[in-house]
């Protein structure tokens, strides 16, 4: 598949909840969680409670995390402003998507499914440019009105994209929103992140954001280690594209240990400098502050020792600290 490319970029600046700061002052970053989040997916597992959300990323940050991407995009009971309340009390930096998940997060009727792609391209960019809206489903509009603010009185926007696909899947609303977040990721000049369902659709996905003139190393395959195939996984790291792994602490579904040989064999192969980490807990019922367990900080405290002990340090911190960075560089 011919995949456009973009060319390296110089250190820059990285888009928070708090304002832009230099990439380099990220440090480990656990690429996905979800610090509010509200699907009629997953009913009892509500993420809606700020003082929560602050334990629990006060959690992580204590781990060694000095970072993480807070991947709600619209329609999902997201709180901006709540956001930028955690990152200033805990320290951690927080980059904020926008963009839509797959479709069956969101109900029928929903105003997001009939948006066309210049309404979504309008909505992506401009949480982007000018600062995620305050409220659901007002995300929904190409006008919200004011964004939401920080707690410097500063607007909150948007550092990356997030678009869903279906298993082996790509429905006609995904596709507009693939669409919409490749243009209005080129506009801002930010990163895409796709939720991959069981790791599937991988190369369908970035053919679809090269359509829309994304370069695959603008993109990062969330899931991806949930088809734990080691080569597939180096020839979309060969061709660009950043790999999410973020299936730890699911047991029922692999073991943290095929995790762990799939993302060495990756590395092995030369795909070093394409590798994420994240824990994707995202619900309450994982959460230690609402009561349940393993918690954000099970990556850093139980799975990055691991990493360490197997690849060692350089390698390492390049998949926390350099991939990251790199990846979230405004362009």
């Amino acid at each position: 598949m011919d995949l456009p490319t973009s060319p390296p970029a110089a250190e820059g600046l990285v888009r928070t909840v708090l304002g832009d700061r230099p990439a380099g002052e990220l440090g480990p970053c656990d690429y996905h969680e979800h610090l509010f989040q509200v699907s009629p997916l997953l009913p009892g597992d509500e993420l809606d409670d700020e003082a929560a959300g602050r334990a629990e990323a006060a959690r992580l940050h204590a781990a060694g995390i000095g970072s993480m991407i807070e991947a709600t995009p619209c329609g999902l009971g997201r709180d901006p402003a709540a956001v930028a309340r955690v990152s200033a009390a805990t320290g951690l930096a927080i980059v904020h998507v926008s963009g839509a998940h797959r479709q069956e997060h969101y109900p029928a009727g929903h105003p997001l499914l009939s948006c066309d792609e210049a309404t979504l391209t309008a909505r992506f960019a401009a949480d982007v440019r000018d600062g995620l809206p305050p409220g659901e489903p007002a995300a929904a509009l190409p006008a919200p009105g004011p964004p939401a603010l920080g707690p410097r009185g500063e607007p909150v926007r948007a550092g990356m994209l997030k678009a869903g696909v279906g298993y082996w899947r790509i429905s006609p609303f995904e596709r507009r929103v693939l669409a919409a977040v490749g243009a209005a990721a080129g506009q801002g000049g930010v990163a895409v992140m796709v939720h991959l369902e069981h790791g599937s659709a991988a190369w369908e996905v970035l053919a679809r954001l090269a359509e829309a003139g994304l370069a695959a190393d603008r993109v990062v395959l969330a899931h991806a280690d949930r088809n734990l195939d080691a080569g597939l996984h180096a020839e979309l790291a060969a061709a660009g594209a950043y790999l999410g792994y973020d299936g730890m602490a699911r047991h029922r579904e692999a073991p943290d240990s095929a995790i762990l040989d799939c993302l060495a064999a990756v590395a092995a192969a030369g795909g070093a400098d394409r590798l994420l980490l994240g824990g994707d807990v995202a619900r309450r019922s994982r959460y230690v502050a609402y009561g349940g367990m393993p918690g954000l900080d099970y990556l850093p405290r139980r799975f990055v020792p691991r990493v360490r002990a197997r690849l060692g340090d350089a390698v390492t911190d390049r998949i926390l600290v350099a991939n990251p960075a790199r990846l979230l560089t405004l362009r």
